[in-house]
């Protein structure tokens, strides 16, 4: 692959943090399609190879924190969807869930960060034009969550 300058692109280097989203996504997925135990399922990922090069503690925090607060979740996400949260995706689902639990739960990462990084992991993980939606909705979820630091657009 050509980068924009004509020369070979560079693979993307992914953070700690990256890493420990994308795993708990795949996490996430997992527990919304059967529901299974999130302990099993961080037992399961923790054996992944790329495991050792996330943020443990934030895979964990990310992981058992949006299982946790699922309702509270989908209280937040619901107002900004245009279907009902059983007809989503399971990775737009698992998605928004990770970032409206980042804008919930973790004032210290700006809320572009948060919304940034859902739409990076949407794009790795979802349909063509997934990220497009995730962005969209987390975008007004970060304006009722985070009044001041996300203002509402007109």
């Amino acid at each position: 692959m050509r980068g924009r300058q004509g020369g070979p692109r560079k693979p993307a280097v992914r953070s700690a943090r990256r890493r420990s989203r994308e795993l708990a996504l795949q996490g996430l997925y997992q527990w919304l399609v059967s529901r299974e135990d999130s302990g099993a399922i961080e037992a399961h990922i923790s054996e992944d190879p790329e495991f050792a090069r996330a943020d443990r503690e934030h895979f964990q925090a990310l992981l058992h924190g949006v299982v946790r607060a699922i309702d509270e979740l989908h209280a937040a996400i619901e107002p900004h969807i245009d279907r009902r949260i059983d007809e989503l995706s399971p990775v737009e689902h698992a998605t928004l869930l990770l970032g409206a639990f980042e804008l919930a739960r973790h004032p210290e990462i700006p809320y572009r960060v948060v919304i940034n990084e859902a739409v990076e992991v949407a794009k790795t993980f979802g349909g063509t034009d997934g990220f497009k939606y995730v962005n969209g909705v987390l975008d007004r979820v970060a304006a009722r969550l985070r009044p001041v630091e996300a203002p509402p657009r007109r």
